[in-house]
Protein backbone atom coordinates (compact mmCIF):
# COMPACT_ATOMS: atom_id res chain seq x y z
CA UNK A 1 0.00 0.00 0.00
CA UNK A 2 1.17 3.52 -0.91
CA UNK A 3 -1.81 6.05 -0.13
CA UNK A 4 -1.26 9.49 -0.07
CA UNK A 5 -4.41 11.21 1.89
CA UNK A 6 -5.39 14.43 1.16
CA UNK A 7 -8.77 16.44 2.09
CA UNK A 8 -9.14 19.74 3.77
CA UNK A 9 -8.93 20.71 7.09
CA UNK A 10 -11.77 18.69 9.38
CA UNK A 11 -12.23 15.93 6.87
CA UNK A 12 -11.05 13.44 9.20
CA UNK A 13 -7.93 12.68 7.02
CA UNK A 14 -5.54 11.95 9.61
CA UNK A 15 -8.37 10.15 11.60
CA UNK A 16 -9.15 7.79 8.84
CA UNK A 17 -5.23 7.74 7.95
CA UNK A 18 -4.44 6.20 11.73
CA UNK A 19 -6.43 3.75 11.49
CA UNK A 20 -5.70 2.20 8.70
CA UNK A 21 -2.05 2.57 9.55
CA UNK A 22 -3.25 0.30 12.53
CA UNK A 23 -5.07 -1.90 10.49
CA UNK A 24 -2.76 -2.33 7.85
CA UNK A 25 0.54 -2.32 10.04
CA UNK A 26 1.91 0.21 8.02
CA UNK A 27 3.52 3.66 9.40
CA UNK A 28 1.02 6.86 8.92
CA UNK A 29 3.47 9.43 7.57
CA UNK A 30 2.66 13.23 8.64
CA UNK A 31 5.34 15.80 6.84
CA UNK A 32 5.15 17.74 9.89
CA UNK A 33 5.85 14.89 12.61
CA UNK A 34 8.78 14.14 9.61
CA UNK A 35 10.50 17.62 9.54
CA UNK A 36 9.99 17.85 13.94
CA UNK A 37 12.28 14.23 14.06
CA UNK A 38 14.62 14.72 11.66
CA UNK A 39 15.04 18.26 13.50
CA UNK A 40 14.85 16.49 16.91
CA UNK A 41 17.57 13.72 15.56
CA UNK A 42 19.69 16.42 14.37
CA UNK A 43 20.08 14.07 10.99
CA UNK A 44 21.85 16.20 8.38
CA UNK A 45 18.18 16.77 6.11
CA UNK A 46 17.08 17.99 10.08
CA UNK A 47 19.56 20.52 10.34
CA UNK A 48 19.01 21.86 7.07
CA UNK A 49 15.52 22.25 7.46
CA UNK A 50 15.82 23.70 10.74
CA UNK A 51 17.78 26.52 9.68
CA UNK A 52 14.71 27.86 7.35
CA UNK A 53 12.13 27.37 9.72
CA UNK A 54 14.42 29.21 12.16
CA UNK A 55 14.64 32.06 9.67
CA UNK A 56 10.53 32.13 9.53
CA UNK A 57 10.90 30.62 5.52
CA UNK A 58 9.30 27.52 4.23
CA UNK A 59 11.52 24.48 3.79
CA UNK A 60 12.08 24.43 0.16
CA UNK A 61 10.04 21.66 -1.94
CA UNK A 62 13.60 19.60 -2.94
CA UNK A 63 14.59 19.45 0.50
CA UNK A 64 11.11 18.39 2.01
CA UNK A 65 11.09 15.68 -1.06
CA UNK A 66 14.52 14.61 -0.03
CA UNK A 67 13.31 13.96 3.50
CA UNK A 68 10.60 12.13 2.60
CA UNK A 69 12.37 9.57 0.91
CA UNK A 70 14.58 8.91 3.59
CA UNK A 71 11.99 8.77 6.15
CA UNK A 72 10.03 6.24 3.26
CA UNK A 73 13.52 4.43 3.28
CA UNK A 74 12.73 3.36 6.94
CA UNK A 75 12.40 -0.47 7.56
CA UNK A 76 8.90 -0.05 9.16
CA UNK A 77 7.69 1.61 5.42
CA UNK A 78 8.82 -1.38 3.31
CA UNK A 79 4.95 -2.91 3.26
CA UNK A 80 3.85 0.31 2.73
CA UNK A 81 2.64 3.96 4.23
CA UNK A 82 0.02 6.29 4.41
CA UNK A 83 1.48 9.90 3.44
CA UNK A 84 -0.06 12.75 4.81
CA UNK A 85 0.39 16.74 4.08
CA UNK A 86 2.40 15.83 1.49
CA UNK A 87 2.83 16.20 -1.75
CA UNK A 88 0.94 19.91 -1.45
CA UNK A 89 1.56 21.31 -4.87
CA UNK A 90 1.33 19.37 -8.57
CA UNK A 91 5.27 20.10 -8.79
CA UNK A 92 5.46 18.43 -5.33
CA UNK A 93 3.06 15.53 -6.80
CA UNK A 94 5.13 14.96 -10.20
CA UNK A 95 8.69 15.01 -8.80
CA UNK A 96 7.36 12.22 -6.11
CA UNK A 97 6.07 10.10 -8.70
CA UNK A 98 8.95 9.96 -10.74
CA UNK A 99 11.06 9.52 -7.64
CA UNK A 100 8.54 7.10 -6.42
CA UNK A 101 7.91 5.15 -9.77
CA UNK A 102 11.41 5.68 -11.61
CA UNK A 103 13.90 5.76 -9.36
CA UNK A 104 12.56 4.22 -7.01
CA UNK A 105 12.48 3.92 -3.02
CA UNK A 106 13.35 0.82 -1.01
CA UNK A 107 10.79 -1.19 -1.14
CA UNK A 108 8.75 0.52 -3.50
CA UNK A 109 7.62 -1.32 -6.70
CA UNK A 110 9.40 0.63 -9.47
CA UNK A 111 8.53 1.16 -13.54
CA UNK A 112 4.69 0.86 -14.54
CA UNK A 113 3.61 -1.09 -11.62
CA UNK A 114 4.14 1.76 -9.10
CA UNK A 115 1.21 1.98 -7.25
CA UNK A 116 0.31 4.75 -5.44
CA UNK A 117 -2.89 5.73 -4.36
CA UNK A 118 -4.35 9.37 -3.98
CA UNK A 119 -7.50 9.37 -1.47
CA UNK A 120 -9.43 12.13 -1.29
CA UNK A 121 -11.96 12.93 1.76
CA UNK A 122 -14.79 15.11 -0.09
CA UNK A 123 -16.90 17.11 2.81
CA UNK A 124 -18.93 20.07 2.20
CA UNK A 125 -17.59 23.35 3.55
CA UNK A 126 -20.20 23.81 5.56
CA UNK A 127 -19.96 20.57 7.64
CA UNK A 128 -16.37 21.55 7.70
CA UNK A 129 -16.70 24.66 9.33
CA UNK A 130 -19.06 23.00 12.05
CA UNK A 131 -17.02 20.78 12.37
CA UNK A 132 -13.66 22.54 12.66
CA UNK A 133 -15.80 25.24 15.08
CA UNK A 134 -16.85 22.76 17.57
CA UNK A 135 -12.94 21.19 18.16
CA UNK A 136 -12.93 25.21 19.92
CA UNK A 137 -9.64 25.76 19.24
CA UNK A 138 -8.48 29.12 19.90
CA UNK A 139 -7.22 29.85 16.13
CA UNK A 140 -10.37 28.60 14.90
CA UNK A 141 -13.11 31.26 14.12
CA UNK A 142 -15.14 31.03 11.14
CA UNK A 143 -13.73 33.83 8.89
CA UNK A 144 -10.14 31.84 9.70
CA UNK A 145 -11.40 28.74 8.81
CA UNK A 146 -12.92 29.52 5.81
CA UNK A 147 -9.61 31.35 4.90
CA UNK A 148 -8.18 28.14 5.31
CA UNK A 149 -10.38 26.04 3.05
CA UNK A 150 -10.38 28.30 0.23
CA UNK A 151 -6.10 28.21 0.48
CA UNK A 152 -6.77 24.29 0.31
CA UNK A 153 -9.04 24.14 -2.48
CA UNK A 154 -7.05 26.34 -4.47
CA UNK A 155 -3.40 24.08 -3.38
CA UNK A 156 -5.42 21.09 -3.76
CA UNK A 157 -8.11 20.91 -6.71
CA UNK A 158 -5.25 20.97 -9.42
CA UNK A 159 -3.58 17.53 -7.42
CA UNK A 160 -7.20 16.13 -7.59
CA UNK A 161 -6.77 16.53 -11.35
CA UNK A 162 -3.25 15.26 -11.76
CA UNK A 163 -3.92 11.77 -9.88
CA UNK A 164 -7.61 11.40 -11.28
CA UNK A 165 -5.69 12.11 -14.74
CA UNK A 166 -3.56 8.95 -13.97
CA UNK A 167 -6.29 6.86 -13.14
CA UNK A 168 -4.96 7.02 -9.02
CA UNK A 169 -7.62 9.13 -7.37
CA UNK A 170 -9.71 7.07 -4.80
CA UNK A 171 -12.44 9.90 -3.81
CA UNK A 172 -14.68 9.37 -0.61
CA UNK A 173 -17.76 10.89 0.60
CA UNK A 174 -16.58 11.71 4.22
CA UNK A 175 -19.29 13.71 5.26
CA UNK A 176 -20.37 10.53 6.94
CA UNK A 177 -20.41 8.12 10.01
CA UNK A 178 -16.69 7.99 10.67
CA UNK A 179 -17.06 3.51 10.67
CA UNK A 180 -19.15 4.32 7.25
CA UNK A 181 -16.02 6.26 6.01
CA UNK A 182 -13.83 3.73 7.17
CA UNK A 183 -15.48 0.73 5.83
CA UNK A 184 -15.90 2.48 1.81
CA UNK A 185 -11.71 3.20 2.38
CA UNK A 186 -10.87 -0.53 3.23
CA UNK A 187 -13.22 -1.74 0.12
CA UNK A 188 -12.06 0.62 -2.05
CA UNK A 189 -8.35 0.84 -1.60
CA UNK A 190 -7.99 -3.26 -0.80
CA UNK A 191 -9.76 -3.90 -4.32
CA UNK A 192 -7.01 -1.84 -5.52
CA UNK A 193 -4.18 -4.13 -4.42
Amino acid sequence: MQLIFMGPPGAGKGTQAQILAALWKIPHISTGDILRACVVAKTALGLKAKAYMDAGELVPDQLLMDIVQERMNQPDASAGWILDGFPRTVAQAAFFDKLLCDVGVEGSTSGKDCDIRAVNLDVPDNVLVTRLLSRGRQDDNEETIRRRLQVYREQTEPLIEFYSAREQLVAVDGDRDMGLVTAELQQALSGDS
